[in-house]
């Protein structure tokens, strides 16, 4: 049966920069394991799957995989998938959207413009800590550098989640986060989580974060763009003293790749804790075509 797929860039306003995507418009009748097979064919960081949804008044019902396993949540295949759709509905005008995803129902806000647009999503599952990181000479070994890269200000080592288990790693500046790689111990030191490194240095001025992504056990061997790390980066910075008040926070990702990206996190902490989030960017039609599945 052939079945309608198209692949957009996310995270940019341009083709050919952020993280490219594959929705396949017409998944249904596939099981988890064709799924799991196509989104092997397309060996993207992942593939959407769009099924009617389980309530009549959300728009779909969206599985995502990695090459190598499903997410219960990712951004990027969210964020990719709601402009493509809305474009799909027809109109230029902002609208709101629920997106059903196994972490749960996502809000999104998209603003479609033709083959092009922007969407904002709220996150679905706050941030939480899941334990202790490794040790820095750990980190430092698994991602080949040395021990005095890690770190800066407030910033040390932590794990959080906000769907998909991460390692954050502060480094001191950008050449660290360009001399990083996933080393031979790394599969040792990180485990099920990805490895999300950042500092405070950036390539924009006009930016506040530069970050990487490794999840090699996921197929990912790199991400240019990773929304999923940027909603549990909320609560990373919350940990480390962000004031109270609504902040707008852009994170550059992809750049090492040749994929520059822009991640745009808003969050408001009261209390000094997380009360919301939303992870937000633009996405773009490349390609469309049919798959035999």
């Amino acid at each position: 049966m052939k079945r309608r797929f198209v692949t957009l860039d996310v995270f940019t306003e341009r083709r050919f920069a952020g993280n490219p995507l594959a929705v396949v418009l017409q998944a249904d009748g596939l099981d988890d394991t064709t799924m799991q097979t196509i989104a092997a064919e397309f060996n993207l960081s992942e593939t959407v799957f769009v099924l009617p949804p389980g309530q009549a008044a959300h728009r779909a019902a969206l599985r995502i995989f990695t090459p190598k396993r499903e997410l219960p949540f990712a951004g990027h295949p969210t964020v990719g998938t709601a402009v493509l759709l809305a474009c799909l509905d027809g109109g230029n005008g902002a609208r709101a959207m629920v997106l059903e995803e196994r972490i749960g129902p996502v809000s999104c806000q998209v603003a479609p413009a033709g083959d092009h647009g922007h969407t904002s999503i709220a996150i679905p599952v706050l941030p939480t800590e899941t334990g202790a990181p490794p040790s820095n000479p750990a980190l430092a070994a698994g991602l080949g550098l040395a021990v005095t890269d890690i770190g800066f200000g407030a910033f040390a080592p932590s794990c959080w989640s906000a769907g998909v288990p991460l390692v954050f790693v502060p480094l001191k500046n950008l050449d660290a986060v360009r001399r990083a790689a996933p080393a031979a111990s790394f599969a040792a030191t990180f485990g099920p989580c990805a490895s999300y490194i950042f500092s405070k240095e950036t390539i924009d001025p006009d930016h506040d974060f530069h970050a990487r992504m490794f999840a090699p056990h996921l197929g990912i061997a790199e991400d240019p763009a990773t929304g999923s790390a940027a909603a549990a980066f909320a609560g990373v910075l919350v940990q480390c003293g962000l004031a109270d008040g609504e902040h707008s926070i852009t994170i550059e990702q992809g750049y090492e790749m040749g994929r520059p990206s822009l991640i745009r996190l808003t969050l408001t902490v009261a209390g000094g804790k997380l009360t919301t989030a939303s992870i937000g960017g633009g996405a773009v039609f490349v390609s469309e075509g049919t798959i035999e599945a």
